[in-house]
């Protein structure tokens, strides 16, 4: 493809494959094409084959890949600690670069990338996906312009069982630090529901492509599997506006449920739960009217889409860059420090599912339903095993800088 936008994918044996089949087939449609894959575990990428047809070539390492070779985008779908290091490494070497969420797991990391994104000139997209959706930026805007009236306080819940072999997948899952020393810090709270908690965080931002700033955290965090971090929390986190937001998660159950939301506003409540009205999103006005937003989840690849056009068109104007990721990197080393020692649910209350080879805690998910429901944490409505946290003072971004 002439003046094709050039992509070089990097981390594709998990979700990183997703970009993989999207470019497969649609490349020429999106005016995009694959000029290399790093991957060092070249035995495991799912599409190996027509990869190899197409004459696409394999590197080990990122560092091999730019030698000889040039891209105009670096998507990486890699571990959460080395983000940083790659894709200023990228940015280094011409790319612009597209980087799975979370950005990082640290504020000097986060540092960096903007540093580096600010000196070479090239754009950083972080990709949470609900934050390129077209259906996200037109609530935005509505609320950007008062249409809802000022924010009141905002709930999350995210019950979501996942199975030993989720945790021994790679050998980073559920830990604090690589071998190195590098934070990693995943969790339920960092990985698979990260979306849903950046999600408060940017709607409430004060731009279009900027995160609400927070004041203060308080956390509970728990695990009930054999990691190092938390596969379960519940949060209070509030804003720089003193707007309340209060975030459930786990992987501690043996159902799934949501994730739910509700968003209460002055004049409006929001709310989308899996599941129901097609997932639509839904805001509701005390004077009797509602306004539809059709699901953000129907965008799922339209960061790819953004980031080729913003190559494509020279135009770097990207919603959600470093800036409008750094309050969920905030979020997540307040939650560890809030809870430096993670506790263990009570062995007498947790179970193994051996068929699924899921761990559970009994109880668990009416917990935290009930919790959602009363807008208040597990310690607040005299659960036997809740802790409280600590709370946190947020250290702003711009303080750093």
């Amino acid at each position: 493809m002439e003046n094709a936008v050039r992509i070089v994918l990097v981390g594709v044996t998990g979700y990183g494959n997703i970009y993989v089949e999207k470019l497969l087939n649609d490349g020429n449609e999106l005016n995009a094409s694959i000029v290399g894959i790093v991957e060092p575990h070249a035995e495991k990428i799912p599409n190996y084959k027509r990869i190899k047809d197409q004459g696409i070539q394999i590197f080990p390492s990122l560092e091999e890949f730019y030698i000889n070779n040039e891209a105009d985008l670096a998507i990486f779908a890699t571990p959460i600690h080395l983000h940083v290091t790659q894709a200023c490494y990228a940015l280094e070497n011409g790319s612009n670069v597209l980087c799975e969420k979370p950005m990082c797991a640290s504020i000097e990391e986060a540092k960096k990338l903007i540093e580096t994104r600010n000196q070479t000139g090239n754009f950083v997209a972080i990709g949470f996906n609900w934050s390129f959706s077209p259906s996200v930026h037109e609530l935005k805007r509505d609320i950007l312009n008062g249409v809802l009236g000022k924010p009141k306080r905002l709930k999350t819940i995210v019950n979501w069982p996942r199975d030993a072999a989720y945790y021994n997948r790679n050998n980073w899952a559920g830990r604090m630090y690589s071998k190195e020393g590098a934070p990693i810090l995943d969790s339920v709270a960092n990985n698979a529901t990260s979306h849903y908690l950046h999600h408060m965080f940017y709607l409430l931002g004060p731009k279009i492509d900027a995160s609400v700033q927070l004041k203060n955290i308080m956390a509970e965090l728990y695990r009930a599997n054999p990691i190092e971090s938390f596969d379960t929390c519940a949060v209070r986190i509030i804003t720089s506006d003193d707007v309340e937001i209060l975030f459930y998660a786990t992987h501690a159950v043996k159902d799934s449920f949501g994730p739910h939301s509700l968003y209460e506003f002055e004049k409006a409540t929001i709310y989308r739960s899996d599941g129901e009205d097609d997932n639509q999103v839904i805001v509701k006005f005390k004077n009797g009217t509602e306004k539809v937003y059709p699901d953000p989840e129907r965008d799922h690849i339209q960061k790819l889409i953004t980031c080729i056009n913003a190559v494509a068109t020279g135009n770097h104007n990207i919603l959600c860059g470093p800036e409008a990721a750094t309050p969920h990197v905030q979020a997540i080393a307040a939650m560890h420090e809030s809870v430096p020692d993670i506790p263990s649910f009570p062995e007498s209350l947790t179970r193994l599912d051996k068929e699924r080879d899921v761990t559970w805690v009994k109880g668990l998910d009416e917990t935290l339903i009930q919790c959602y429901e009363q807008w208040a944490l597990p310690n607040e409505i005299n659960v036997p095993w809740a802790k409280r946290g600590k709370t946190i003072d947020i250290r702003h971004l711009e303080d750093i800088l």
